[in-house]
């Protein structure tokens, strides 16, 4: 028997009167990847956030790999093996491209606050570095400012910076938001690539069908803070309630023509 590598029990939170997400379960399975979307509002940010430790659950529990990690904050959680990518790029633009990722090696590795300088004169750092460059193909950028690099690159760096951690469980938030069709088409290649690779445990909110139906395994639908759904791709797409109340369908057509 499988077991989760994540639990997610009657997960709730409340802001005053309101209820942003209500009584949520999830089970995630090792080298699952897992989408959770819905429309603006329905919840899903402050599911990332209460999962990833930024915000505490009003109620519910959250266990990883057999550990509570209710409540705990983000810094614990991502010792414990989560790591969360952002909407908006997190990365040092000052540095190059290799030593953004040398900075979070050395975090990882315990080299405390002096990071650059250890990574700068670490080769197995550097090394390490640019294998996780490599296997998210941007090795050639390595010497190149994250500055100055496209915005479809600057979204894989910051990836290559979160599978630094050598996370049991990878949260992506948005990884496609912004891009061109080219830029979307490549990032999606790469994380079903990741994906297939075993090394990995997903979770994905993204807003772009095409991406969801072509990386998720199964598929938690939120709305107004609950869940609607859950399950694979075709459930989801043929589901009269999801295209109700998220896809905005209801003709049967439509939703092939969206998951093409």
């Amino acid at each position: 028997m499988i077991h989760p590598i994540l639990t997610i029990s009657n997960l709730t939170k409340r802001f005053g009167g309101n209820t942003a997400v209500s009584g949520i379960n999830l089970d995630v399975l090792p080298k699952e990847t897992i989408a959770i979307i819905g429309p603006n509002g329905a919840g899903k940010t402050t599911f990332y956030n209460m999962v990833s430790g930024r915000m505490q659950p009003s109620e519910g529990n959250i266990v990883l790999d057999g550990k509570d990690i209710t409540g705990l904050p983000p810094h614990k959680i991502s010792r414990l093996g989560v790591s969360r990518s952002f909407q908006i790029n997190n990365i040092f633009p000052e540095m190059t491209v290799q030593e953004n990722v040398e900075v979070v090696l050395s975090a990882f590795h315990g080299h405390g606050r002096k990071l650059f300088n250890i990574a700068s004169r670490n080769t197995g750092i550097q090394q390490e570095a640019v294998v996780l460059l490599k296997r998210l193909g941007i090795d050639s950028l390595k010497s190149q400012r994250a500055e100055v690099i496209s915005y479809g690159d600057k979204r894989l760096l910051e990836i290559a910076m979160v599978l630094a951690t050598q996370p049991k469980l990878v949260l992506l938030d948005e990884p496609t938001a912004g891009m061109t069709p080219d830029e979307t088409r490549r990032t999606t290649r790469l994380v079903k690539s990741l994906a297939e690779s075993g090394d990995y445990t997903f979770l994905i909110t993204e807003h772009d069908m095409d991406v969801v139906f072509g990386l998720a395994d199964r598929i938690l639908v939120m709305h107004r803070g609950e869940k609607l759904f859950a399950g694979t791709p075709e459930e989801v797409k043929n589901h009269p309630e999801v295209r109700r109340a998220y896809l905005g369908e209801e003709d049967d057509d439509v939703i092939e023509e969206t998951s093409a």
